[in-house]
Formats: C-alpha cells, structure tokens, sequence
C-alpha cells in the first residue's frame, strides 16, 4: 500500500513525505560554516532594497544594506540587533527569538519546529514556526537542490511573516559557501550617544 501511495504522488508531481526532507536541511544547515551572498529584499509594500549578507554558523550574520539605506542587521551569536542610522535607534532581540534561529541556531530542533512545504528533484520549501510562540513569526525557506553544495542543497532565500501579518521576502544570489569570513564583520557602530566606539 505504501509504494502504491508514493507512486501515485509521484505521477502527480507531488513530493515524499515531508519528514523524508528534514535531515537533507539539517545536513546542510550542519555542513554549512560559513556563507556570503548578494541579497534582494522586498517588503509587503513593495519597496526593495539591496546589499550583503555575511553569515557564519552557529549565531552571526550581518545584513549590509545599500548605501543609501541607513540600516544594518547585525547578529553576534546571542542576539540579532537592528541598527537604524538615521534615528539613532538600535532594537536587540534574542536570536532564539526570530525567524533566523532556524538558520543561525545550532541548537534548533528541526523536527520539532520545520515541515516540508514542497521537495522536487530540483528544490526544497520548508517552513518553520514555534507553535507555543506564534510571536515570533514563520519563516518559508527556499533551497534548490545543487550536489556541489553543503548537504546537497543550496540556500536560495526566505519569507517571513510577522505576527503583524505583513510579509518580507529575501532572495539570494552570488551564493558563497565555507570562505574565510573576519569576525569583525559581526561588530556594528553604535550611533547612540556615549557608545563605545566600533565599526560599521
């Protein structure tokens, strides 16, 4: 009865069970130390903006936005900080706390947490949320299926929606994974009166 049930998903197009998926991201998420990628955002309303993601397993990534956008997204390995030159405002959650633990966190128990959207011989959707935290959010993340990459996967971008509803979506390119990342790059200038002094 099994084989008749997956043969007939197959000839529908349709994908494994989900569990089937969940250790392919797991041994990717594992193998993967390090990454660099050019990333395009797209907010709910519309509006896009440019720059650099810098990553680096388990905790840190860093979001360098385009020159003019006076933002930074910082994680340092405990807490996803959120810079806003403009206004001198710096917004810290715990990492645990959003979306991106599911990517920066060793820690995450995917089984727990993530469910396979879609998986196709060439891509993979998986989508993660805390049940007990609907707070936090849930993110759809995007994998296309590439044998050169870490786990046999690579990381292709992301959406999120906020408890608020609204939408973000982030798609990646020029994806580097496992190369020689500085720790500095986790360290961000705080623009708040008498703050140490750091670097952007």
């Amino acid at each position: 009865m099994k084989k008749t049930v997956l043969a007939l998903a197959a000839s529908l197009g349709l994908s494994a069970p989900a569990a089937a998926s969940i250790p392919e991201v797991s041994a990717h998420l594992s193998a993967t130390r390090t990454m660099t990628a050019d990333f395009r955002q797209t907010a709910e309303s519309g509006a896009v903006a440019t720059g650099k993601l810098t990553l680096a397993r388990p905790g840190k990534v860093r979001f360098q936005y385009q020159k003019d956008v006076p933002l930074l997204v910082v994680a340092d390995g405990r807490n996803l900080t959120m810079i806003d030159y403009q206004v001198s405002q710096v917004s810290r959650y715990p990492i645990k706390q959003t979306p991106l633990s599911v990517l920066l966190d060793a820690n995450t128990d995917l089984a727990r947490y993530a469910r396979i959207v879609s998986s196709t011989p060439r891509a993979l959707t998986v989508e993660a949320k805390d049940g007990k935290h609907p707070e936090y959010g849930v993110i759809t993340i995007f994998f296309a299926r590439d044998k050169t990459a870490p786990g046999g996967l690579e990381l292709k971008g992301w959406r999120v929606l906020d408890a608020q509803g609204s939408t973000t979506r982030v798609d990646l390119s020029n994806v580097a994974f496992n190369v020689k990342v500085d720790d500095s790059a986790f360290r961000y200038r705080d623009p708040r009166p008498r703050s140490r002094p750091g670097s952007r």
